[in-house]
């Protein structure tokens, strides 16, 4: 199911690789988060609903700080469902691990994803360019 979300044109275009995902280079990507300390990804449910994923990448428990992102399920039509992703990644940082920042890059076309950010109080803190597109960094301090 997640590789099928992860080769949708609808999530593809908004990652930094677009290239379609092998079921061995899933298979791989999901066998080196087992015993990753830095990574973790979640698949979001709620009721019978698979609602989207979520991540946590670079995770520093020094520095109580982690970068993350998030998609919604490209086959599902869930109204506020990328509210609830975002609730459900602050909830993880802020509540779980009691980390003090939270960092994401989003594509500066991406005005949808920008949007939703900002009503949950991210800042900009920078732009840079990966693969010829301009992406913009936010964080968010507890």
């Amino acid at each position: 199911m997640v590789l099928k979300w992860r080769n949708s044109n609808n999530i593809k275009k908004w990652m930094h690789s677009s290239d379609l995902i092998s079921i061995e280079n899933h298979i791989g990507f999901i066998d080196g988060l087992i015993f990753s300390k830095d990574r973790q990804y979640m698949v979001v449910k709620k009721d019978n609903n698979y609602l989207g994923i979520v991540d946590f990448t670079g995770i520093d428990f020094e520095k109580k700080s982690s970068d993350f992102g998030l998609y919604a399920n490209p086959f599902e039509k869930i109204s506020g469902v990328g509210k609830i992703l975002e609730a459900v990644c602050l909830k993880c940082v802020f509540d779980l691990l009691k980390f003090e920042k939270i960092k994401l890059e989003v594509f500066s076309n991406n005005v949808k994803a920008i949007d939703l950010y900002k009503k949950f109080n991210f800042r900009r803190t920078g732009v840079k360019n990966i693969n010829n597109k301009i992406v913009i960094c936010m964080e968010l301090e507890k």
